[in-house]
């Protein structure tokens, strides 16, 4: 099964910001170097912002989870915050 969910035609940087969500630790810098063609720093920059931006609302829909509300997966919420962990601990410029 392919998900296109997540590709994009335009900004490369949606999909580079997969990396720090779904890869497990050290793995990101691997997955970057590998990207062809080579993101520049600005790219890197708006891949973290989105990166960012999917953890956070992945800890809320955890978080959703956890206490019953509608919408909730309390399984987004171990993964969102190790991505936000993973963010956190590699900021480079």
């Amino acid at each position: 099964m392919i998900d296109f969910g997540d590709l994009f035609a335009g900004d490369p940087a949606c999909d580079l910001a997969a990396a720090w969500v779904l890869l497990p630790d050290g793995a990101v810098d691997l997955f970057h170097a590998a990207y062809r063609p080579s993101p520049d720093t600005a790219t890197l920059r708006r891949a973290r912002g989105w990166a960012v931006l999917r953890a956070l609302g992945g800890i809320h829909i955890g978080d959703a989870g956890v206490h019953g509300r509608p919408g909730g997966k309390p399984t987004w919420g171990p993964p969102a915050q190790a991505a936000l962990r993973r963010l956190t601990a590699t900021v480079h410029q």
